[in-house]
């Protein structure tokens, strides 16, 4: 059990974080799930963590806005000590064709996806640091390693999500803290739906859709002791498709 240890998890109310969340919590970790507009999701997450005997509280910020991100994750670390582990799991796809992309399409998804690494890790990072030991998790895409048609901005966001993640863990490396980057594949959340399933599956060799479950497994697996020695790395749970 890590019943004194603490996680705080972005983007944690649906989808990968949300089953990240529970997992965290089943392994007994005690979470602080983000969210930031659909509360009743993340009731409903508190609710099912709770009634399975885990620990969680609820944390509300916009993951672009700089100074509400500091103000919030500040205060928690003032009432709370520095966490254990952050997973840095926020953020949106806005897909279209390259030619047809329009310029929200490009900010909204580069500025939510990029700008969270900065606005969300910076100013928990110190205090890991002082602690000199944690766990940082991001949160990237086989998008981001290969690139993906009409993903133009997606995969660039994801891309920098990775090399700000190998950046960081040369910074931490010294003060026990590791850092790594989770690269999922095709997986059944609401980012998958109206994809054109059946062309994907064919280039996915395990031919199937991951489950949250299954990239949530590997998560609590970063976050433990027993990864002390894994940092830098970029892992991809994909199915075998790249």
């Amino acid at each position: 059990m890590q019943a004194e240890k603490k996680v705080i998890i972005t983007g944690a109310s649906r989808g990968i974080g949300r089953a990240i969340a529970l997992a965290a919590a089943g392994a007994g970790y005690e979470v602080c799930a983000h969210y930031n507009r659909n509360e009743e999701a993340a009731k409903s997450l508190a609710e099912e963590i709770r009634s399975q005997g885990g620990k969680i509280e609820l944390l509300k910020f916009d993951v672009n806005n700089r100074e509400e991100c500091r103000e919030k994750l500040e205060k928690w670390v003032e009432a709370n000590g520095a966490p254990w582990g952050i997973v840095s799991n926020a953020g949106i796809n806005a897909d279209a064709v390259f030619p047809a992309m329009k310029g929200e399409q490009w900010d909204s998804v580069v500025h939510t996806n990029l700008d969270s690494f900065y606005n969300v890790l910076q100013p928990l990072v110190m205090p890991l640091a002082r602690k000199k030991r944690g766990r940082i998790i991001t949160m990237a895409s086989v998008s981001g390693i290969t690139g993906n048609r009409g993903q133009v901005n997606y995969s660039a966001s994801k891309a920098g999500i990775i090399g700000a993640t190998k950046a960081l863990a040369v910074e931490l490396a010294s003060r026990s803290i590791t850092v790594n980057c989770i690269a999922p594949g095709v997986i059944d959340t609401e980012m998958i739906q109206g994809a054109p399933l059946d062309l994907i599956l064919r280039q996915v060799p395990m031919g199937r859709v991951g489950k949250p479950a299954e990239v949530a497994a590997l998560a609590v697996f970063l976050l433990s002791e027993e990864a002390a020695y894994i940092t830098r790395q970029v892992i991809a749970i994909d199915g075998g498709l790249i």
